[in-house]
Parts: C-alpha cells; sequence; structure tokens
C-alpha cells in the first residue's frame, strides 16, 4: 500500500502547510502531494515552491460551479484534505467526496468564536473583547456548517491581563505548530485503509 496523500488548502501566507509539510516530509506513511489556495497573491504558493511541493489556484466559479478542484484532488490521488486557514465555505461536492477526511483547525476552542466570518484577529479581538481567561485551538472535521464538524482535539493556552490579539495569536500559532501536524498524523493512521 502507497502512502496517505494530504493536499492543504490555505488562504494566507501558509505558516500552517508549510509546518504540516516539513512534519511528514520523509515521513514513513504520509505526505504531502499538493498545496490548493483561493488567492493567486498568496504567499503560501512561494513556500509550496519552496518545499517542492505543487500548488493551484481557483477562484470562486472553478470552486463552486465546477468539479475543476475534485478533478484535481483526483489526478493527484489525494486521500485527505487539510483546512489551514482557508476561509471559504467548503461546497457540498467537496465534502461528499471527502466526508470524515477533511480535517480544519480553527484558532479558538469551539462551539464559542466560530462560524462565518470569525477567523484570524477577529477570533482574538472577540476573546478579549470578553474577557475570556483562556482560549486556544480546536482541531475538527469538516462538514456543512462553519466550524461544526466533530472535534477531534482542542488544546488550551491562559490568557492574561495585558494580552493583545497580537501577542494571543502568537500564543495560538505555536499551539497550532505543535499540535496540528500530530493530530493529522493521529487521525490518519487510525483510520487508514
Amino acid at each position: 500500500m502507497g502512502k496517505i496523500k494530504i493536499a492543504i488548502f490555505a488562504s494566507g501566507s501558509g505558516s500552517n502547510a508549510e509546518q504540516i509539510t516539513n512534519y511528514f516530509s520523509g515521513h514513513d506513511l504520509i505526505e504531502v502531494v499538493l498545496i490548493l489556495s483561493n488567492k493567486p497573491t498568496a504567499y503560501v504558493l512561494e513556500r509550496a515552491a519552496k518545499l517542492r511541493v505543487p500548488s493551484q489556484v481557483f477562484d470562486r466559479p472553478t470552486f463552486y460551479q465546477s468539479e475543476n478542484v475534485l478533478d484535481s484532488l483526483r489526478t493527484h490521488e489525494v486521500d485527505y484534505i487539510v483546512l489551514a486557514g482557508f476561509l471559504w465555505l467548503v461546497p457540498q461536492y467537496l465534502i461528499e467526496a471527502y466526508r470524515e477526511k477533511m480535517i480544519n483547525i480553527h484558532p479558538a476552542l469551539l462551539p464559542k468564536y466560530g462560524g462565518k466570518g470569525m477567523y484570524g484577529d477577529r477570533v482574538h479581538r472577540a476573546v478579549i473583547a470578553d474577557q475570556e481567561t483562556e482560549s486556544g485551538i480546536t482541531i475538527h472535521l469538516v462538514d456543512e456548517v462553519y466550524d461544526n464538524g466533530r472535534i477531534l482535539c482542542q488544546e488550551r493556552v491562559s490568557l492574561v491581563a495585558d494580552d493583545t490579539p497580537d501577542s494571543l495569536a502568537e500564543k495560538i500559532h505555536e499551539l497550532e505548530y505543535a499540535y496540528f501536524p500530530k493530530a493529522i498524523e493521529s487521525y490518519l493512521l487510525e483510520h487508514k485503509g
């Protein structure tokens, strides 16, 4: 049996995509075979080139009104999808094709601070405005609703009185880098075959 193949979807700088790709570089059982973005200027595409991972850009009509993205995933024999800072709602055809095989990370402790429009600094600002004592990351499966799928794991970090959205973002990134690749690995190896 060949390696389990992952495609990563990202909309921004792609630091998590790079962490995941490096984590699985040389892995016996899992490899990243494709990085996709909905933004032609996203830095994740430069990271993909440096990492020597094929990349692809798609626009809204391609994503929602055709199955070109699915065709590309099939061409690359992708087994699982990882959303690493990907901001669009995943269309039904893709959820059906990868049900229970699509993993997302959210920069807060779901079900709080999730849903449409809750991403990046918006999440951190809301957490601080509500004077929460902790935040964290939620790694979960993807379904038809934003930030709704079955939770695989959550990791927490404490907030201090002088935390800002930027300082909280740094804490969250540390959790993401430490736990996201391991959570992906654990889920894939548990469900392979």
